[in-house]
């Protein structure tokens, strides 16, 4: 095991400064939610996502029960939607909650209410964050997370119709860009201002849904405008991380001119090829297969995982996405563990 002499913050800032660091860390730019987790928290889904105590005491499990460097209190990724009419299913205790309307139909149609930000489910994560806050200081990284303007099209207008819009109407596509962007950077801001160390931005422009073309055509002038938003807005220094599922390397280097401090990928992607396209313009997070390997495996499957991940060159460790509920916590820790005794 190699001496610790960090803090969990301390170690990831370290590793987005280009710092020496004591030890790789471990992140959960997504959710870490898990079954046992709500058992040892008496904090269960679907109550979490609209109470602000159960909320914090859930993602405070992340780093007090599985070790992981970082805390994150938004578990779906519904809390906007919610928010801003769309109807919700919850869930229940294992099972992360569905968008069952998708209410906008046209980009004039929507207004950002003015009392978004005390609206329920985002006052619950922002006062969760308050919470977490509160708890660790500066100790452990409390993370963000919002929505971006190309997902929330997909929970607000529906992904069927955005997605052939983006072929038939493309100005109509740039239209709910341009007005779901407020939405965001909104959210963003309100979590800078209650104190986060990272923010997630996922937008979910994904290998499996458009090309990379599409990506660079839509997308990439509103990342671009997005980052220096939020960077002229930050009262520190704020990493603030792209998340998308699937694979992504055809537009990875799109990704690398976006700004973003740090791209969190899907193991659909090789490591070293992502690397190779990133080179020393973005860093990468990932990408522990969840599916296989978190839910189905072992801890020793974990750990072979995570040794091929670092080998390959990966400094910030992760689940590729938000994990399955029944995740056991053994193959979390593992995570943890493995990282604790590798040499990098």
């Amino acid at each position: 095991m190699k001496n610790e002499y960090m803090t969990p913050k301390e170690r990831v800032m370290a590793v987005f400064r280009g710092e020496e660091y004591d030890r790789i860390p471990v992140i959960n730019p997504t959710s870490l939610a898990t079954v046992e987790c709500m058992e040892i928290s008496g904090a269960r889904f679907p109550e979490v996502h609209t109470d602000t105590e159960k909320m914090a005491a859930l993602a405070a499990t992340g780093h007090d029960v599985i070790g992981f460097d970082t805390v994150a209190p938004y578990f779906s990724v519904q809390q906007e939607a919610a928010a801003l009419g769309c109807e919700v299913d919850w869930g229940a205790i294992d099972s992360m909650p569905a968008i069952k309307t998708n209410p906008i139909k046209e980009p004039d149609q929507f207004r950002l209410p003015e009392d978004f930000l005390d609206r329920k489910p985002i006052k619950t994560v922002l006062d969760a964050i308050k919470l977490l806050k509160k708890k660790y200081g500066d100790t452990v990284v409390v993370v963000g997370k919002v929505m971006g303007p190309w997902t929330l099209s997909y929970h607000l207008h529906g992904v069927q119709d955005f997605l052939i819009e983006t072929l038939l109407e493309p100005e109509k596509v740039r239209g709910f860009l341009d007005v779901f962007k407020e939405v965001s950077l909104k959210f963003a801001l309100a979590q800078f201002e209650a104190g986060v160390d990272m923010l997630t931005w996922a937008d979910h422009a994904t290998g499996d849904l458009i090309s990379g073309k599409m990506y660079a055509d839509f997308l990439l002038p509103v990342h671009r405008q997005i980052t220096e938003i939020l960077k002229k807005n930050m009262p520190k220094y704020i990493p603030v991380v792209l998340h998308t599922c699937g694979n992504t390397l055809d537009r990875m280097h799109y990704f690398a001119e976006t700004g973003f401090d740090a791209f969190h990928f899907d193991s659909k992607n090789d490591p070293r090829k992502a690397l190779e396209i990133m080179s020393d313009k973005m860093l990468l997070t990932g990408c522990v297969n969840n599916p296989k390997t978190l839910l189905n495996g072992t801890p020793e499957d974990v750990r072979q995982e995570v040794i091929s991940i670092i080998e390959a060159g990966i400094r910030l460790i992760s689940p590729e996405c938000a994990i399955p509920l029944r995740v056991p916590n053994k193959n979390l820790v593992a995570i943890v563990e493995t990282v604790k005794s590798c040499e990098f």
